[in-house]
């Protein structure tokens, strides 16, 4: 990979990782559109460290609030009670089903999941999800009023989001949305939630990217810190861009996207001008 390649991808990388319309699939459909290889999951996977410095950079206040909260909690059990420490504890059980899933699925994800099919498929399923939610939504309640079983439950819907095409902060967008969450309220509560689970899988992945990195020279890390930083920069964009337009805004311009580009994929997957 050229880093030229490594910045576009790192671009759209950060972009979608936050919009609500999946960076893994469009990961896997612009090299496609483009005529280069698919990057593969562990490349898509490292890649997103790049979007967790952006989180760690735009909620720097919030992570350290919280991870205080939690760290007092061990010791002094009236700290306990906080709302911080609650949140900040509910937010590591919520990342337990998709750490759970993701080991045990793991082979699928890497390879029959990436299908451009599944990818289209999933565009318009949540997409439409989507839609219901933003219906039936009550959109009465703030980040710090959700108890621990309903992290729990918008934690099951990331776990969908190992699924190519789903999209992390859609789904957990969903989730908030059905949850009583406002729009705003549901996307930051997306991107605190997702720490651990783009950590936890960055970190993973990084092996398989790294190790041949290190037998090709120094010249051979350049398209890789290329697409972080790219990442990284168009991440925090992305954060602040999609918290602000939800204030105001639905989300069915996203819901729209995802429907036409999954028709897009599977119209060109099925004449044969998308493999």
């Amino acid at each position: 990979m050229t880093w030229l390649q490594a910045g576009l991808l790192g671009i759209v990388q950060g972009l979608t990782e936050f919009l609500p319309v999946s960076s893994t699939a469009h990961l896997r459909i612009v090299p496609s559109l483009l005529g280069w290889p698919d990057p593969g999951a562990a490349f898509s996977a490292v890649i997103q460290l790049g979007t967790l410095a952006a989180v760690l950079v735009y909620f720097a206040s919030d992570i350290r609030r919280l991870t205080t909260a939690a760290l007092l909690s061990l010791w002094r059990p009236e700290a306990r009670r906080s709302a911080d420490a609650r949140l900040a504890w509910a937010i590591a059980a919520g990342n337990v089903p998709i750490f759970a899933c993701g080991l045990a699925f793991r082979r699928l994800i890497e390879t029959e999941a990436r299908s451009l099919v599944v990818v289209g498929t999933m565009l318009i399923a949540v997409g439409a999800l989507l839609a219901l939610a933003e219906r039936v939504a009550r959109q009465e309640r703030g980040m710090a009023e959700l108890r621990l079983g309903q992290v729990v439950v918008i934690g099951l819907f990331q776990a969908l989001a190992l699924i190519p095409g789903t999209s992390r902060s859609a789904i957990t967008i969903v989730g908030g949305l059905l949850l009583g969450l406002r729009r705003d309220d549901a996307a930051r509560f997306s991107f605190l939630l997702g720490i651990p689970a783009i950590l936890g899988s960055g970190l993973f992945q990084a092996p398989h990217v790294l190790a041949p990195l290190a037998a090709g020279g120094p010249g051979a890390w350049l398209p890789l810190a290329v697409g972080l930083l790219a990442a990284a920069a168009s991440g925090y964009w992305a954060i602040g861009f999609l918290l602000a337009y939800l204030r105001t805004h639905s989300t069915l311009v996203f819901v729209a996207y995802r429907v036409a580009l999954g028709a897009a994929v599977l119209l060109l997957v099925w004449q044969g001008l998308l493999r």
